[in-house]
């Protein structure tokens, strides 16, 4: 019996593959093709359909690495046609299945309107249903020859990644071009097949329904006439009705299918393709939209939208309409769906104050999620910024991926460092990119954790990553899925309709507490330094501007607050913190082109911030300091020399030198300046680093020592450091040179030269400066390794049961050591400008001006007791995507601050990020806004964004205590309201003697909109 059922299995997959997909079309003529190769980059249109075309032959190789070939295809529909669906069908020589990483085009009519993209699972383009007969077919292609850039399987380093190193030898051989009689019958038998073989296989051994498919499919196929499978194919699909119509069992599995299309805004391909990309995929789904009334797609990314309004305003006018007809519902509320770790708070702020308001504008619809199915883990500010933003939910599925621990939850609020919490959801399903097949149903229900507390989990469906989106195959296989016995119920709908259900049947769903740490591409917090470099310096040159800018306009009659300027510019640097831009995953091609657009940027930035600074009137050299905190330091004056100043949070100070506390001392190697004493070795690294405050010795071991370590992960290059990295290392002990540069009362500097490895060399310049216990060092690194990592090391003699990061509005803590399988999962991290460890009574931190990566490990004594060693991740060399991965030239700045308490990290960390400008200015206007009080910090100053001209700023608690104390202003204060991120009021808020008193709970986020006088 057990034979026979195998045998009826063969037979129906043989029978299903070799006569009844062939037979999907009934007829076909071929076209007339003709090409035009495009010179360069893209054209429009309008260029292409002037262009002169040859003929083009089928079979024949075309299409450059990056290139643009057009295509023209005529011909006629055949006028025995007539009463029948037919269709265009092109394969420019597509090579597996994805969608997006391989050849595609866009397919036009003569006049410019788009109608279609064809990919390798989308070969057709409507012509008539039904067909008059005698229908002219006139169609310019514009067909992108990218390449397979992974055709290795992350493995292999290719020179493709870069149209500068990608040669011009053809990619593809055009393989078709033809009009074509699609047969219905045969159609929907095709996918009626594909839905019972596939729900049989994975139906238990023992289940009855099994075996009712089983014999159903036997009897089909005799049913099914070899010599004529059209003639046949409705007698087939009788013989199947009976068990596709058998509702599924009361107790079924719900899944809310949404139609979805992730588009990288960059990965494997350039932004300037995925401008292309997203008019593909939106065609594709708006003709989709036509076809299936029932069809709903979530589509994020508001610059996406925004390129397509641009570029292809036929598409976009196809897009409103199907958003006014309820099938098209836009997400996630995000610029870009960024990555979940390194961008600043301002920044994803920013990123949902932007999303947000691009829907609202152009839909008037306020989005209600957070849609991130694919970034790389997620920090836990997240649900206090979703909220403030108007967000009632949150989605991502990419937990789902990590190597060491199943995340025990697909349905559960999630709770942020604040307190806050949202109502969040992994699909069970474990994909972005759902087609409905048998074994992704069995896995949703299966997989399922919520399982007696939910009964309903969601799926987004279609081809993603380079786009593509949902095809007719994956509607047809939903609805007939939508109430079939031994499967879960599919049900398309709009992804605010399946959050709102879930969360009514599941408000006690579990609570998550802290950040969702993907336990997998922990690279990202590294790869493509000069990248992530390029982004931290934007975020704070937008800060200047801003605050500057706000300052001039209020105080410098005809100064012009440059709201368009700053809109654009903020969008570019959000634009570029995709999750696979500034992750450091992209192709050589999109960091390049990120690493001068952040040049670009700072260009920009520097400008603005001048041209504010400069409105205030000229007539003497001041110093001004963009940090929320006072500070008195040493500075370099514009002829150079240092000079000690005392400057106002968020103002201003005439250059006139300060007295400071004590001078430093330099003897030898060793620098004094009266609150720490440092000693560098003759190897150059740390021998002592002595806190005279509070007479104790910082260091346990050499401090800043260099290791190179040989990083080759099991296989994903740019994203992933695996544990075994930390076997196998090099200490750089060997210095060239080790050198007294200064020797002034106000600063003292140590210069310490190596080289190593493979023609790579550090410099790295110590410094230690009156006034300050904060040690820097300047290191400038010219770096020609492969697949290593550098890190520099501090052993510290604090024995700290966790240390602490800075994240997005405050920070998180993070054990120490490594109890359970989920601490010892964490051994890379990231944060943003500092670490801190402590014990009771003393702390040290590590601040930075560009690196994120570090991790903080325990080590033993001599004597058997236990210190803490905190690692920076400085630079790596993956050779995947790009072969030529952070190669050259760095420069950046860390240092150790000792006797730090969370107060010194957050105000050094703002410090180093933000050093004091030295410029020309007349007056001494007061501080646009100051705080009186602890535990408050201002993070954003602006004017607000519809041009009123109130003043908007954005505050929150950074100690993780309470905090209270009394924001002033520079102007005549008239009045005040809280309000959410988009700058929309929520509450009064009291005015008193002038000033607002505010009161924060532990790292709340808070935006006030302050009414001038």
């Amino acid at each position: 019996m057990h034979d026979e059922r195998r045998l009826i299995e063969e037979r129906a997959a043989r029978l299903h593959t070799q006569r009844i997909k062939p037979a999907l079309y009934a007829a076909t003529v071929p076209l007339t093709v003709e090409a035009w190769q495009a010179p360069g980059e893209p054209v429009p249109f309008e260029a292409a359909a002037a262009a002169t075309y040859e003929p083009f032959a089928t079979d024949t190789p075309w299409g450059p690495p990056w290139g643009t070939t057009w295509f023209r295809l005529r011909g006629r529909v055949p006028a025995e046609w007539t009463g029948r669906r037919v269709e265009a069908v092109i394969d420019l020589g597509f090579v597996g299945d994805w969608p997006g990483n391989q050849a595609e085009a866009l397919v036009h009519r003569t006049d410019g309107t788009p109608l279609k993209a064809v990919n390798p699972l989308n070969q057709y383009v409507p012509v008539a249903d039904p067909a008059a007969g005698g229908e002219e077919v006139h169609y310019l292609v514009e067909a992108a020859s990218n390449p397979d850039i992974l055709a290795d399987d992350f493995a292999v380093p290719t020179p493709l990644g870069d149209v500068l190193t990608a040669g011009d030898r053809p990619l593809y051989t055009f393989r078709r071009a033809d009009l074509a009689v699609l047969d219905k019958e045969v159609f929907h038998l095709d996918l009626d097949l594909q839905v019972l073989r596939e729900l049989m296989a994975h139906l238990g051994e023992h289940e009855p329904r099994r075996h009712e498919i089983l014999h159903a499919l036997g009897r089909a196929m005799d049913a099914l006439d070899l010599d004529d499978v059209p003639g046949s194919a409705a007698a087939v699909r009788e013989v199947l009705a009976p068990v596709l119509a058998r509702p599924a069992h009361a107790s079924a599995h719900t899944i809310s299918g949404v139609g979805h299309a992730h588009i990288d805004s960059a990965w494997l391909w350039p932004i300037r393709e995925t401008k292309r990309k997203t008019a593909r995929t939106f065609s594709n789904v708006t003709a989709l939209a036509d076809e299936y009334e029932d069809f709903v797609f979530a589509c994020s990314q508001a610059q996406q939208y925004e390129w397509v309004r641009d570029n292809h305003p036929h598409v976009w006018e196809r897009i409103k309409k199907a958003v006014a007809k309820g099938q098209w519902a836009p997400v996630g509320g995000m610029w870009v769906e960024s990555d979940g770790n390194l961008p600043g708070g301002e920044a994803i702020a920013r990123q949902l104050v932007h999303g947000k308001r691009f829907f609202l504008e152009h839909f008037g619809i306020e989005t209600k999620g957070v849609w991130l199915p694919d970034s790389f883990g997620y920090n836990a500010a997240y649900p206090q910024l979703a909220k403030l933003a108007g967000n009632e939910w949150f989605l991502t599925q990419k937990i789902s991926w990590n190597q060491t621990n199943t995340f025990p939850h697909h349905t559960f609020w999630w709770e942020g460092i604040d307190g806050t919490r949202i109502f969040t959801h992994f699909p069970p399903i474990d994909t972005y990119n759902a087609r409905f097949s048998g074994a992704e149903m069995d896995r949703a229900v299966r997989n399922y954790a919520e399982k007696g507390g939910g009964t309903r989990s969601l799926a987004p469906f279609g081809w993603g990553d380079g786009g593509g989106g949902p095809t007719r195959e994956i509607m047809e296989r939903a609805r007939r899925l939508a109430d079939l016995e031994g499967s879960p119920r599919v049900v398309v709908e709009h992804p605010d309709a399946f959050f709102a259900k879930a969360r009514e049947e599941y408000p006690d769903a579990p609570v998550w507490n802290g950040e969702l740490y993907l336990e997998l591409h922990r690279a990202t917090y590294t790869s493509q330094a000069r990248t992530k470099q390029g982004n931290r310096r934007s975020e704070h040159l937008l800060r200047e501007a801003e605050l500057w800018a706000t300052t001039a306009a209020l105080h410098a009659s005809g100064y012009a607050y440059p709201y368009e300027r700053l809109d654009r510019l903020w969008k570019t640097v959000l634009l570029h913190q995709f999750h696979d831009i500034l992750p450091g995953s992209s192709i050589a091609w999109v960091h390049r082109e990120a690493e001068a657009e952040y040049a670009r940027v700072a260009q920009e930035l520097e400008a603005l911030t001048a041209e504010a600074i400069g409105a205030l009137g000229g007539g003497g050299t001041r110093v001004f300091n963009t940090s929320p905190y006072a500070r008195a330091e040493v500075v370099r004056t514009p002829g150079g020399a240092p000079a000690y100043v005392r400057v106002p949070a968020s103002g201003s100070a005439p250059l006139a030198a300060a007295e400071p506390p004590r001078p430093v001392m330099v003897d030898g190697r060793v620098l004094d300046n009266g609150l720490v004493r440092v000693e560098v070795a003759e190897d150059g690294t740390l021998a002592s680093v002595f806190d005279l405050r509070a007479g104790r010795e910082v260091l346990a071991g050499r401090g800043n020592l260099l290791r190179l370590h040989t990083d080759l992960p099991n296989y994903w290059d740019a994203w992933d450091i695996d544990k075994h990295y930390r076997n196998r290392y090099t200490d750089l002990l060997r210095a060239e040179a080790v050198t007294v540069t200064e020797a002034d009362p106000l600063v003292g500097s140590v210069r310490v030269e190596r080289s190593f490895g493979t023609g790579s060399k550090i410099t790295q310049t110590i410094t230690l400066r009156a006034g300050s216990p904060r040690v820097d060092f300047a290191t400038d690194i010219d770096w020609h390794e492969t697949e290593k990592i550098l890190k520099a090391g501090f052993p510290v003699d604090i024995r700290a049961p966790h240390s602490s990061a800075e994240i997005q509005f405050g920070h998180v803590q993070r054990p120490t050591h490594t109890n359970t399988s989920w601490e010892a999962a964490r051994f890379e991290v990231s944060g943003h400008r500092w670490v801190h460890i402590a014990e009771p009574g003393y702390g040290v931190a590590v601040i930075n001006d560009s690196t994120y990566g570090h991790d903080v490990t325990r080590t033993v004594r001599e004597d058997g007791g236990t210190t803490t060693r905190v690692g920076l991740s400085l630079v790596r060399a993956p050779r995947v995507p790009d072969p030529e991965a952070d190669q050259g030239r760095h420069r950046l700045v860390y240092s150790l601050l000792p006797g730090a308490s969370i107060e010194d990290a957050v105000a050094e960390g703002y410090a180093l990020n933000l050093p004091l400008r030295i410029a020309d200015a007349q007056g001494a206007p007061e501080p646009v806004v100051s705080v009186d009080g602890e535990g408050v910090t201002v993070e954003a100053v602006k004017l607000a964004d519809d041009t009123s001209g109130d003043v908007v700023v954005r505050l929150y608690e950074s100690r993780g205590g309470r905090g209270r104390g009394v924001l002033r202003t520079g102007f005549p204060l008239a009045g005040a309201q809280v309000t959410d991120l988009l700058e929309r009021p929520l509450e009064d808020a009291d005015v008193v003697d002038g000033g607002v008193p505010v009161a924060l709970r532990p790292f709340q986020i808070l935006t006030l909109r302050l009414r001038r006088g």
